[in-house]
């Protein structure tokens, strides 16, 4: 229990009222799956790097204990999850791009330039506590202020048929007043591409950047929480909606669709001749981003 405490002092800040309420319940939920807990424990302690990682994100021992991710999940599907996402990155990665990504830090894969109130904005790979409610790492659009624009955040886990693929958790807009008139803005400026399907197409470029066979994003369904639907029961936004815009399918669970891997693209021909120099436009930036994913991403590989 002792070492279970120590923990719970590394995640939770004790003189919030409200957080020492989640330590007292995150104690006791350790206390009663402490085999489980140890299963976590004896993993992240199982070499340097993950020890290293666990000391300065140490929300991976919360993970499991409350009901993240998806709806429904388990304890077991929660730590299974964890395992598989650390042990695909280190497979891939270099020990210090894993390390910088739960220390704090970004890894920059792309940037453009917008305007001269908002100067840029960059797509960035990086985790934040706040996240950890729906995955393991989050694909952000952020100005130079650090406000984020969209974000993905997802994990990295093996599928019903052991391909390694991306799971998104969630797809999350601006949070301020005029966040409406903001992405109109942010839309215009990139060429009439919705910000939404532009922190998409990144994540779609991320995922082949790391040789993942497949995408699934939490539907409607199988969103952990409820606080996309307002009080009177009707959705705030539907992710189900918008994957299936974005080309996906559903599967035999409900809580997930699946996503293409590539955004399908018109050819400039299929493109009415008065919208085709926007298109053009779109199509290089897009290409871009592409080009510097693949670049951040390789520069991490090992």
């Amino acid at each position: 229990m002792q070492s279970f405490i120590e923990l719970g002092k590394k995640i939770y800040n004790l003189d919030n009222m409200r957080e020492a309420h989640r330590f007292a319940v995150f104690i006791a939920r350790c206390c009663f799956n402490s085999q489980k807990m140890n299963r976590i424990i004896k993993f992240f302690n199982s070499n340097d790097i993950l020890k290293k990682i666990s000391e300065t994100f140490p929300y991976f021992y919360e993970q499991p204990t409350r009901a993240f991710f998806y709806h429904k999940s388990t304890f077991d599907e929660r730590i299974h999850l964890i395992e598989e996402h650390m042990t695909y990155l280190q497979s891939v990665w270099k020990p210090e791009c894993i390390l910088d990504l739960y220390n704090d830090k970004s890894l920059k894969l792309w940037q453009m330039e917008l305007d001269d109130e908002l100067k840029s904005m960059e797509l960035v790979l990086r985790m934040e506590p706040g996240q950890r409610k729906e995955g393991l790492a989050a694909l952000m659009l952020l100005l130079p202020d650090g406000e984020p624009i969209y974000q993905i955040i997802f994990w990295i886990a093996k599928n019903k048929t052991d391909d390694w693929s991306m799971f998104i958790g969630a797809m999350q807009g601006p949070n301020m007043d005029d966040a409406k008139d903001f992405v109109k803005r942010i839309t215009k400026i990139c060429h009439a591409y919705r910000t939404k399907n532009l922190i998409l197409y990144a994540a779609q470029s991320v995922a082949r950047s790391l040789n993942l066979k497949n995408i699934y994003a939490v539907t409607n369904e199988g969103y952990y929480a409820n606080n996309h639907v307002r009080s009177d029961r009707k959705l705030k936004t539907s992710f189900s909606d918008f994957w299936m815009e974005a080309g996906g399918s559903h599967t035999d669970d409900a809580r997930f669709d699946t996503l293409p891997l590539t955004e399908a693209r018109k050819s400039i021909e299929e493109v009415p001749t008065r919208k085709r120099a926007v298109y053009r436009r779109r199509f290089a930036m897009l290409d871009e981003l592409d080009e510097s994913v693949e670049l951040a991403v390789t520069n991490c590989k090992l």
